[in-house]
């Protein structure tokens, strides 16, 4: 059964980027050899990425230029859905633009994920919205020491959430939580 999962990093005060989109902050932070749910064991049980625009055009500017890694300028290899209500450029055959609410891809999210795990990327507020359509089971969240005062919120909305389990990467406070349902 595919697990709908948002594996991410904010800012002591809740933001994903700061007003310029930037992950400056975030990229200049110390992270350590201990995790709670190290990288390389997370992205082996991902089947499908699930993204929104900015943070797609974000690592498509960032990331594929310092880390071409599979020959693409997309970062990821499995199959992709770029959430969008704007022309995008299609970075790799495995990308496919969608739009409307998760509920309407959920399907075809999960033939993708072929039994495997779906990554909701960012950004937060598309994980508000997988979260409201009951399609968020988790969010993992690397909190790093710093505080930006202003910019993309951690989640888009209200929700209640189950810690299950926490740790330390570095100067991270990591945090695993289990999405029990919108707060109303």
């Amino acid at each position: 059964m595919t697990r709908y999962r948002f594996f991410t990093a904010t800012s002591l005060d809740g933001f994903l980027a700061d007003e310029h989109d930037s992950l400056d902050w975030l990229l200049s932070q110390p992270t350590g050899q201990e995790s709670i749910l190290p990288y390389d064991d997370f992205i082996a049980e991902v089947g499908a990425i699930v993204t929104g625009r900015t943070t797609y055009d974000w690592v498509l500017e960032h990331v594929a230029e310092d880390d071409p890694g599979n020959g693409s300028p997309w970062a990821y290899e499995q199959p992709t859905f770029l959430f969008t209500h704007r022309d995008a450029t299609r970075a790799a055959p495995h990308v496919t633009a969608v739009s409307g609410v998760p509920a309407e891809h959920r399907a075809a999210i999960e033939a993708a994920a072929d039994g495997k795990d779906a990554w909701i990327v960012g950004g937060g507020d598309l994980a508000a919205e997988f979260a409201r359509a009951g399609m968020l089971d988790e969010v993992h969240v690397s909190i790093a020491p710093v505080t930006l005062g202003t910019g993309k919120p951690l989640m888009g909305g209200r929700f209640d959430l189950e810690l299950r389990e926490l740790g330390r990467s570095g100067a991270f406070l990591e945090a695993r939580y289990e999405v029990v349902g919108e707060r109303r």
